[in-house]
Order: structure tokens, then sequence, then C-alpha cells
């Protein structure tokens, strides 16, 4: 090499190697008459053959940039320690170097790990190429190493976030959507271009504004978590049946969502009611939020959906407990005193009450115990249950003492709904003829002026009334006296 070539070669920027590779030529004329057809193959097969062909390699001279880059003093200091610069992995990389030339190409490039003298782990971008007037021999070969550890350490992190946000996603246990709203994003500001300011009444007035921004929802990923929840085999199918999945009271908080949006709150929640796939309901908490650096178009969102069905049924369980009597399953005394004084403060005129009273409950717990004295509790609230209906409601106000309240009813229909009483009673009776329910009842209809409170009292005097009757009768059968039997008073 000239001087000036050689001032070239060694004040380059990169480091250069220039190799001889006319040995591993030889060793190629070799195999090629023992028949080796398939390099690749045929090295992959011993690596021992690999490392043979790379001791066959001289280095013949090497760059200043390469002294500097391997950390090396000089160039035999460079070339006593080449073990340490390519050690096991570059095997790979070695069969990738010699097939090509075994194949007659003159230029090959890879990438390969090599370690600086101090241990340093480098990242190599290795181009090789013949020099003119040794393609037969392979007798020069200049090679560039390039470090590029920075590059792939980008590489290699921005892999690992990718599977980490990915692991994420999949392996959430809430139900997750990636989704792009740059669509819905582009509609709003035309009606801000529009001058409109109020987008509340905006959507009030076209609700078909709200309509069109969910048809543009554009959904890029969901996990596992999802097809879970919704009952659905798979994303396509999930996205064929978003119609089943998003209904009946979806618009409402699809349109708060979209007046947050336009307010500039990329994050809200709200309690949604959605569908699986199988016609379940679904009470769910709607996470969302535009990802970060997406402020501007919206392209990237997700929203989390977190199942709090159980969470609704112990919530409306416990609403339940709290308005009704557990054994009957009749209203209990809390929601009748609160019901009696809603319909005090109400006009609604005239306002019936039906007070009755289980008789003979305590001598079935004294004589029977108490298991008794539930059945025919129960038995009288399933009776309740089955005739008294909105706007009307029945209530367990004490121990075997029941009320059913009937707002904008006369007398009449008061005494109408007595009579559907006593017909299911006789009818219950039948299939227990053995433990049969004897009832009595009091009626009362509110007079003008009259207070709840007083038409209640009497309702409850009639009652009292019928059962002072009841006891007589039942003390007249008792002496021995021939009485019909009396199921209901």
């Amino acid at each position: 090499m000239s001087n000036p070539e050689s001032a070239v070669f060694d004040l380059a920027p990169v480091a250069m190697w220039i190799e001889d590779f006319s040995d591993v030529k030889q060793q190629f004329d070799h195999w090629r008459a023992e028949g080796v057809t398939d390099l690749r193959a045929y090295l992959n097969a011993d690596v021992a053959r690999v490392a043979m062909c790379a001791n066959l390699i001289k280095v013949v001279q090497v760059n200043a940039k390469t002294l500097d880059l391997f950390e090396a003093e000089s160039f035999e200091h460079l070339v006593d320690n080449l073990p340490v610069i390519f050690n096991n992995e570059m095997f790979e990389n070695h069969i990738h170097e010699l097939t090509e030339l075994w194949d007659g190409k003159t230029e090959f490039s890879s990438n390969a790990i090599n370690y600086s003298l101090s241990g340093r782990r480098m990242d190599i971008q290795l181009k090789g190429v013949v020099m003119p007037g040794h393609e037969s021999t392979l007798k020069r070969i200049l090679l560039t190493t390039e470090d590029v550890t920075q590059r792939e350490d980008a590489r290699r992190n921005e892999i690992r976030s990718r599977r980490y946000a990915e692991g994420l996603l999949e392996h959430s246990p809430v139900s997750l959507w990636v989704e792009d709203f740059s669509e819905i994003k582009l509609l709003m500001e035309e009606v801000r271009h529009r001058g409109i300011v109020d987008f509340r009444v905006f959507i009030d007035v076209h609700p078909e504004f709200v309509r069109q921004c969910m048809s543009e929802i554009r959904i890029i990923d969901v996990n596992q978590a999802t097809l879970d929840l919704f009952c659905a085999p798979d994303l396509q199918t999930l996205l064929q049946r978003q119609e089943d999945i998003f209904r009946d009271e979806m618009e409402k908080p699809f349109k708060e969502q979209l007046i947050d949006l336009w307010d500039g709150k990329f994050f809200h929640h709200r309690e949604v009611v959605n569908y699986a796939l199988d016609g379940s309901v679904r009470h769910i908490l709607l996470n969302f939020s535009v990802l970060p650096g997406h402020e501007e178009d919206w392209s990237l969102v997700q929203v989390a959906l977190t199942d709090i069905s159980a969470r609704k049924k112990a919530e409306a369980y416990l609403e339940y407990l709290g308005k009704h009597d557990v054994l009957t399953k009749l209203h209990n005394r809390a929601f009748y005193t609160d019901e009696l004084n809603r319909l005090e403060r109400k006009s609604l005129r005239p306002v019936s009450a039906i007070a009755m009273d289980l008789n003979g409950l305590k001598e079935a717990n004294d004589q029977l115990g108490h298991d008794a004295g539930d059945t025919l509790l129960r038995r009288f609230g399933e009776v309740l249950n089955g005739v008294v209906t909105r706007p009307n409601h029945a209530a367990r106000i004490g121990g075997d003492e029941f009320t059913v309240l009937m707002p904008g009813a006369d007398r009449k229909e008061a005494e109408t709904l007595v009579e559907m009483i006593r017909e299911l009673l006789h009818i219950n009776n039948q299939f227990y003829s053995n433990a049969p329910l004897s009832v009595s009842f009091g009626l009362a209809t509110s007079r003008d002026g009259e207070t709840m409170e007083a038409m209640i009292k009497r309702a409850d005097l009639a009652m009292y009334e019928d059962k002072r009757a009841f006891r007589s009768r039942h003390a007249s059968s008792s002496r021995g006296q021939t009485a019909k039997p009396i199921s209901a008073t």
C-alpha cells in the first residue's frame, strides 16, 4: 500500500482491518475436492471446522481507529489477544462470512459481538470486501468494524418496552382496549370551526352526531381478558358483534365521554352497562385515557373495563335487605314507614290500607317449632307477592302483622284486592291441608283531611275486630260445637 493510501487507511474514522484469507481459500479447495457442496451445513455439523478456518485468517494491518476501539496498545497487542476480541459468540458470524466467500461473493456484511481488551461488550456492524486483484486467492480482504452498541441498545430497549407493554396488555386482569379516536377528534374540530360553544346543547339537538362518533371508533387491539369478559371466542367475533355488546343505554355514557373530551379532559371514568355475547349483563367501570403523546390527535387511547357486576349485585342485595323482609320477601317496616310518609306528603287521594294478621302463628311456634311458624309466614308472603303489584305495596311490619298500602285506590278497589287475597289463600291451603293459613283482615280508605296515621289506625281496629271474631269462632269450635273450618277470615 502506497504512503498516501496508507495515510487514508490509518486516518479513517472507522475501524479497518486488512486480512489474508488465502489459507482459508486453500481449505475451501480441499473441502470441494472431498465433495463438500453445502458449506453452511458442513460447518454447522462441526463447529471445530469454524474455529480451524478462523485460525487460518492472518491479520495483515489495522488502522488507529481499530486499536482505539478495541483498547489495544499496538498492533502486536491486538493480534496477541484476538481470542479475547472474537470469542465463541462469533461462530455464527464466521459461518456467514465463510459461506459468502465460498459462494464467490466479493462483499459481505453481518452483525457480530466483539469485546474490547478490557472486556467491554460491543455490538459490531461488520462489512467486508475482497480487494481488487485478490478474488481468486482471497489474499487481501478489507473489513470495517463499526461499533453500533448504542443503536442496538436502543433497539433492544424498544423491543423490551414493546414486550413489556404487550405483556401488560395481554396479561392484565381487566379488559383493555387500544383504540384510535382520531376521526372523532376531526369531527369535533369541525363542530368547533362552525362556532359551536355549548357542545352539550349541540349533541342534545343532534343525537345523530353521537352515533356518528361511535361508528368512527377504530379498535386497534384488545386483550384476552376482554374476550373472556364478553364471552367472545376470538377478536374477529368480538369486532363483528360490537352492537350486541354496546347497546341500549350505551349512547348516554358515550355522550358524556364526548363532552369530557370537548372540555379537554383526557382521563375520565364512569359506570356503564354492557352485554356479553351470551346476553348476560355486565356492569362495567369504564376508565378512559388518551395516551401520553397523543393529546393532539387522539390516535391512541386506552379504555380499561373492570367488571363490577358482583359489586353491583352485592349493592343491590344490600339495598334489597334494607327494604325487604328476608323471610317473606315482602317489604319491611322501614320501607313501609318511608312509603307512609311519602304518601302523607303527596296530594294523591284516596289512599287505602289493608291491615292483616296471621292467625295462630304463636300456637304454631309453641306447638310445632319456629320452623313451622316460618313456613306459614313464607307461604303468606308468596300469596301477597303473587297478588299485590305496583303501585300498591305489601309489607311485613311485625312478627305476624302485614299491611298493603294502595295509593289512589278507593274502598271498592281495596275490597276487590282482599277477595283476591282470600282466593289465593284458599288455593294455597288446598296444597297444605294439614297446616291451613288463617288471616284476619281490616280495611280503611282515607277520608278528607285525614292523616295517613289515622287511616292506618282505623284499618288496624277493623283487623283487630276481625281477629276477635276469629278467636270467638275458634273458641266455640274448641268446646265441641259443630263449626265449618275457616282458612281465611
